[in-house]
């Protein structure tokens, strides 16, 4: 049975997926949300939210995640970072994978990963789950109806969780396995029931292509001057940093807070939808965030609720501190209905301090701007995990290492070419501690931040006073109106600075230590730009 609007000459039979017992296409928020419900894939919450929980996998499986050795990308994927699997594996688990549907359903959606028309792909993605069906069209960004009768798949994305791999037979490491094949055009998806790993391997086939066409993809979230699409920023920041909080500004537009590209003309969100995490989410905090929960169709992840009033439990993480909420766009009142944007007059690379020594914002210049885009900096705390006794530094290239498939140079000098072709002020912003290191010091005032951050995006932070810092070499803010200035002065924080300067020696060494991979790889004008250099 074949059921719902597709295109009959780019059937799932038409693309070798035969023998399946119903192929459900495009059905909408509603039917989706039938479905799962009959098939006991979750609840209904309050406000007509679906309750779900994914089992033993509440986060992606980075080390089981393969891209296919190909002729054709053999010397561009970034092999150090990309698990490599053979063509003939994968074969045998794409012919494993469709036998095992045999009898089975499959909910099919034909969705545009990315705003801008000129560079957006056609994206099928099939999925065992219809819930997951649903999570997806939340996260890319649908046709009118009228296309889906011609919507021709560039890329398919299968999904059984119900699947286990062979590693000895697959080519892979356990029965979990997401393969990417960029010459079948097609990601495998087995045994697990994350949802995230949907729009990722999309995240991840963007990432590759896009550089291709003299496109940036960027980890990163981005909003607008209200009435104003031109003046626009990008904050890149890894799990943490505030991306999500900071670019959510009721005085802007939000054109996305994840995945976005950045043509020659202007930035285009990936996404239709938000996948945000709900760990201590509250109405006062994030207010429309925190809304969506209780809204028609939105996806509840990992979430302890009340059985009988389905109330929501926003600090019980006894299934996982990465539950979520998947969610339209349009569910955030001061989303832009484009997803487009100018070129960023302003980039925002964000980072959480735990050592206490970088200042709440610090002035770029393009050369720094790569160092730091390459470096990716963040850091772990004290007492989060098993044996971390001090803070940990956490270096994710491009913020957003696992989603690399190219080198981080290739990205690396598109960001340094953008920002000189459209002139692009960089910042970078410490969201971390001040006074001191985790445990002796404070979290930096998030008034403070949004003072800052106000005052880089209107232009007005370009007109003060700036000094130059010892140890990392970038241009800090002297004075800012309504800031407290000892904020901007790491150092006057503490109350010894001679421990200041030993901790701050202590990170610059660290950044030398994680940048020399790439030093082979960048120009002089970057290794220059290094902390300490």
């Amino acid at each position: 049975m074949q059921r719902g609007v597709f295109n009959p000459e780019r059937s799932l039979e038409a693309q070798g997926i035969t023998g399946l017992k119903a192929a459900h296409y495009n059905l909408e928020d509603a039917g989706l949300m039938q479905e799962a419900v009959a098939r006991g894939e979750g609840e209904i919450g309050r406000g007509g939210a679906f309750l779900v929980s994914t089992g033993k996998h509440t986060g992606r499986s980075p080390q089981d995640k393969f891209v296919v050795r190909e002729p054709s990308v053999e010397s561009t994927i970034w092999w150090e970072n990309n698990k490599p699997m053979d063509a003939d594996a994968f074969e045998r688990l794409r012919v494993d994978m469709v036998a095992h549907l045999a009898g089975r359903e499959l909910f099919v959606e034909d969705l545009f990963g990315g705003a801008d028309p000129a560079y957006r792909l056609n994206v099928r993605v099939c999925t065992e789950l219809a819930w997951h069906g649903l999570f997806i069209r939340h996260l890319l960004r649908r046709p009118e109806r009228a296309e889906l009768a011609t919507f021709d798949p560039e890329f398919t994305v299968l999904n059984v969780p119900s699947f286990k791999a062979d590693p000895a037979k697959h080519g892979c490491r356990s029965e979990t396995v997401i393969a990417i094949s960029f010459e079948r055009k097609m990601v495998l998806i087995g045994g697990t029931s994350y949802a995230g790993e949907n729009k990722k391997s999309v995240f991840s086939i963007l990432n590759y292509l896009l550089p291709g066409q003299g496109v940036m993809p960027m980890h990163c979230s981005a909003n607008h001057a209200i009435g104003d699409p031109s003046d626009a920023a990008v904050f890149f920041g890894l799990s943490g940093t505030g991306k999500t909080t900071l670019s959510a500004d009721p005085s802007r537009i939000l054109i996305g807070d994840d995945e976005h590209g950045w043509t020659d003309h202007g930035i285009f969100n990936f996404e239709g939808g938000c996948y945000a995490k709900t760990i201590s989410l509250s109405a006062e905090a994030e207010p429309e965030i925190y809304a969506t929960t209780t809204k028609f169709a939105t996806v509840i992840e990992n979430m302890v609720f009340d059985p009988l009033t389905k109330e929501l439990d926003f600090e019980d993480d006894s299934l996982t501190p990465n539950m979520r909420c998947a969610y339209p766009l349009d569910y955030i009142s001061n989303a832009s209905e484009t997803g487009l944007g100018g070129a960023p007059k302003n980039v925002v690379m964000l980072t959480c301090d735990a050592f206490g020594v970088l200042p709440p914002i610090a002035r770029l210049t393009p050369a720094q701007a790569m160092y730091h885009f390459l470096s990716g900096f963040t850091s772990k705390v004290a007492g989060t995990e098993k044996g971390v006794t001090e803070p940990s530094p956490t270096f994710s290239t491009c913020f957003g290492q696992p989603f690399m498939p190219r080198r981080p140079e290739v990205y690396g000098a598109l960001l340094r070419d953008k920002i000189a072709q459209h002139g692009a002020t960089c910042w970078l912003v410490n969201t971390g501690w001040t006074g001191g290191a985790y445990g002796t010091g404070k979290r930096m005032p998030i008034k403070a931040t949004r003072g800052l951050l106000t005052a880089a995006l209107d232009g007005s932070l370009n007109g003060v006073e700036f000094r130059k810092d010892p140890f990392f070499g970038f241009e800090v803010p002297v004075a800012v109106h309504d800031v407290d200035a000892s904020l901007l002065d790491p150092r006057s924080t503490w109350a010894d600075g001679a421990a200041y300067d030993a901790q701050a020696a202590k990170l610059v060494a660290m950044f030398a230590d994680n940048f020399a991979q790439y030093e082979p790889h960048v120009g002089d004008e970057v290794r220059a730009a290094a902390p300490g250099a």
